[in-house]
């Protein structure tokens, strides 16, 4: 299942991507994640598009942020 990575990376306030709508530990696990888990996340992402259409980027998902998720995921 291809990923809904749009590269236009940025997270909110609450580490949702705002160009994919994936929270960060999404986004770290989706290579790992079985074609289930993945369509669970898909299916969530237009709903959170509309939930989050007036946030902004807050900051660029940047390998430290990335790491950090990752340790809390394993």
């Amino acid at each position: 299942m291809h990923s809904p990575c749009v590269a236009r990376c940025g997270l909110n306030e609450d580490d949702y991507c705002m160009g994919c709508y994936r929270h960060i530990d999404e986004i770290v696990v989706w290579s790992s994640a079985s074609d289930e888990q993945k369509k669970h996340i898909w299916d969530q992402l237009e709903a959170r598009k509309a939930q989050f259409s007036d946030s902004e980027n807050c900051q660029t998902l940047s390998r430290a942020k990335w790491l950090e998720a990752e340790k809390r995921l394993i």
